[in-house]
């Protein structure tokens, strides 16, 4: 592994689960971006639950972020579980804004990705987590936004990009995948 890898897809995907079997097996170091935006956010007062971050004046989110990078860059080579694009009130913010990429200066970007009605079963079944409802049609449109995000990153970063499919019952597949792009 070289440097700092990004998986991303949208929330419900799978991606954590992937990453975590990947993690198994590989003995690598996953953060979870949120996690540390979470972390940040709550050392300084401004929310008590991580799903309200996005809520969050933009500004703040980008200042957050900011922050969040230097955190994880200074943590050497880890794979940065997170998100190309957050839905929030105002619209799509970007998950690597130029200033995050430039401080995390990733040598690969993975996208992780599944039917939208896979997703939607998936996130119906998470308890765990306060999601704003969205319809298939919502979901497939931010996959296709993630895709040209993945590719803008790249080509700013000079990472390279790639797909993963986690489709129901296939796990395994998908971590066989996503194993052979970070040995690759």
């Amino acid at each position: 592994m070289m440097g700092v890898i990004v998986v991303a897809g949208v929330p419900g995907v799978g991606k954590t689960s992937v990453l975590e079997e990947a993690r198994k097996r590989l003995g690598m170091n996953v953060v979870v971006f949120g996690t540390v935006m979470f972390e940040i956010a709550k050392e300084k007062g401004l929310v008590q639950h991580r799903d309200e971050i996005r809520k969050l004046p933009s500004e703040i989110q980008r200042e957050i972020q900011e922050e969040a990078a230097e955190r994880i860059k200074k943590m050497g080579e880890v794979i940065v579980d997170t998100h190309m694009l957050i839905k929030t009130p105002a619209g799509f913010l970007p998950g690597l804004p130029f200033s995050v990429l430039q401080k995390l200066s990733p040598s690969k970007i993975v996208l992780i990705e599944a039917d939208p009605q896979e997703i939607l079963r998936r996130r119906k079944k998470d308890a765990t987590r306060s999601r704003d409802v969205e319809g298939e049609s919502e979901i497939r449109d931010h996959q296709m936004l993630n895709r040209v995000a993945a590719i803008v990153y790249g080509i700013l970063s000079g990472a390279f990009v790639s797909i993963v499919l986690n489709k129901d019952g296939m796990l395994e597949k998908a971590v066989e995948d996503l194993i052979r792009i970070i040995k690759g």
